[in-house]
């Protein structure tokens, strides 16, 4: 998915806020969560989400989604990722 793709998939006003992120090269954050949902597009690098026991990893044009209050960790890749997020 590109960005227009992903920016019209979200149009329908659900999702209060759009932020860019980007997250250096190899760091990571541990369990955590958010009080509020992500909807999320890999726009550079890759990163690595892990809920429970299961983990995925997410490339440029990958979409990805994390609902609030979900206890997740997130590993990112050797070059960093940047990432545009909607949140609700």
């Amino acid at each position: 998915m590109n960005r227009d793709e992903f920016l019209a998939s979200i149009a329908d006003g659900i999702y209060s806020e759009i932020v860019t992120v980007t997250r250096e090269a190899d760091a990571f954050l541990d369990t955590h969560s958010h009080p509020f949902d992500a909807k999320a597009l890999v726009l550079r690098g890759e990163l690595r989400i892990c809920i429970a026991d299961t983990a995925r990893l997410y490339r440029a044009g990958d979409v990805f989604h994390v609902q609030a209050r979900c206890a997740h960790s997130e590993r990112y890749g050797p070059q960093g990722v940047t990432y545009l997020v909607a949140r609700k």
